[in-house]
């Protein structure tokens, strides 16, 4: 985004021309996870985004800040604050930091933007206590990750200088949405009426309880394991039939013998 000659007129000339320098190298070697533009009116007033990195409860997140940059930087360090609720930060809070006005003492004037977010970034993913910090559990920090990307979209701010990234996030939401409304197939059986045509358990498509293309083979197994079925229960059927009246028959022996007797 180009800045206007308006913000040279506010700010001096060496705060002017190092932040010009800095946004000409981030956007050459943009930073892991951030990105960053200055106010197109302010050049002293940057804002920034932060994508939360894997592996993290950020992971998914999207957290807008925004840097002050005093009329004396470099050689005095920026004022950071963070805009999007994250369960890290307090939002629109000066974060003590030792790369923020907090501590000048630690300040170094070769420090550019792309090392102030870093130092951010590195210091957010921590849980390290400091003044404008908050304690939450992660279970709350995955929850504002989550709505994140709608509260940015509210902010007029950020759709103004990240065009881009609200262009992905409307995606994200789009892909979200089309998922939710797309109904759950209930499980179906192997063996359908004829006609009919399913997946099975091993992901094939069937049609009449078999996959295409398996032809008349496949169903003269399938018949033929249904008469062995069949066969296989009538003999069973049978046998006690034959171990009844044998068994009868013994016993009515028996009682004969011992009549004659």
């Amino acid at each position: 985004m180009l800045m206007s000659n308006n913000s040279n007129k506010r700010a001096p000339t060496t705060a002017t021309q190092r932040l010009k320098q800095d946004y000409l190298r981030i956007k050459k070697d943009p930073v892991p996870y951030i990105c960053a533009e200055p106010l197109p009116s302010n050049i002293l007033e940057w804002h920034y985004v932060v994508r939360g990195p894997e592996m993290t409860p950020y992971e998914g997140g999207c957290y807008h800040g925004k840097l002050i940059f005093p009329r004396e930087f470099p050689f005095k360090p920026p004022s950071i604050y963070m805009i999007t609720p994250n369960g890290r930060f307090k939002c629109n809070t000066r974060l003590c930091l030792s790369i923020t006005d907090f501590h000048p003492d630690t300040w170094n004037p070769a420090w550019s933007v792309s090392t102030i977010l870093t130092g951010l970034l590195s210091f957010m993913v921590e849980k390290g206590p400091t003044l404008g910090s908050i304690e939450t559990s992660d279970f709350t920090k995955r929850q504002l990750a989550a709505q994140s990307l709608a509260f940015n979209l509210k902010d007029k701010v950020f759709c103004e200088l990240f065009p881009e990234v609200v262009e992905e996030i409307k995606q994200k939401q789009r892909a979200q949405e089309e998922l939710s409304s797309r109904p759950q197939a209930l499980p179906l059986p192997d063996v359908v009426p004829d006609g009919d045509t399913h997946h099975g358990q091993n992901g094939l498509q069937l049609l009449n309880g078999h996959a295409p293309g398996a032809g008349p083979h496949l169903a003269g197994l399938q018949q033929a394991n249904r008469h062995h079925g069949l066969l296989g229960g009538a003999l069973a059927n049978l046998f006690v039939i034959v171990g009844f009246a044998a068994f009868a028959y013994t016993v009515k022996y028996v009682l004969r013998s011992i009549a004659q007797e």
